[in-house]
């Protein structure tokens, strides 16, 4: 799997935006969260790329100051009542482990979440032990992970051993009482 196969399933994550509208109120850029109703200013995600629905699609581009955005063969100007959606952050140590991760483990994890109705966006607290064993040669422990989709929780240990061989499994466990048990082991 290549790096644009993994940022292609990251992508198309649900719940991977914030969606809202943008308003001009004295003389600022207001973002207006469709999901908290919660207001912020625009400027709070300065040179970052954001989607604006224009042409009857999301288009990606960079937002600059004064609300204009550059897209890949145009620039644009915000206008009230716009619908913009913005990239939601991976907690760091999640981000940490997603990159750390090989490619087989990689997929099954992400693809047995979204499976069970989780997207990695929905990641709450993420405790990665691996990340304190950067300088040991042999790595063995357990990483635990929390998402909470508003309708379930789910637990995710991950158990990790780089030894001779390589081993990833995760314990999917969810509030309801369902279990999901995966293992990838690679000589």
């Amino acid at each position: 799997m290549s790096h644009q196969h993994r940022s292609k399933l990251m992508d198309y994550q649900i719940r991977a935006f914030t969606e809202g509208s943008v308003e001009f109120i004295n003389n600022q850029w207001v973002f207006f969260d469709n999901e908290t109703e919660e207001a912020s200013l625009i400027e709070e995600y300065l040179h970052q790329e954001i989607e604006i629905f224009s042409l009857n699609k999301w288009r990606k581009g960079i937002l600059f100051d004064d609300g204009k955005i550059c897209l890949p063969n145009e620039n644009l100007f915000l206008q009230d009542q716009d619908l913009i959606r913005i990239r939601k952050h991976l907690i760091y140590s999640l981000e940490t482990i997603l990159t750390d991760m090989n490619d087989d483990a990689f997929f099954q994890f992400v693809t047995t979440l979204n499976s069970l109705q989780f997207s990695i966006y929905d990641c709450i607290y993420c405790y990665n032990h691996l990340s304190f064993l950067e300088k040991e040669r042999g790595k063995n422990g357990v990483n635990f992970m929390i998402f909470d989709n508003e309708e379930y929780i789910c637990n995710v240990q991950h158990h990790f051993t780089y030894l001779e061989k390589t081993s990833d499994r995760f314990e999917f466990t969810l509030n309801s009482g369902k279990r999901v048990v995966i293992e990838k082991i690679t000589s």
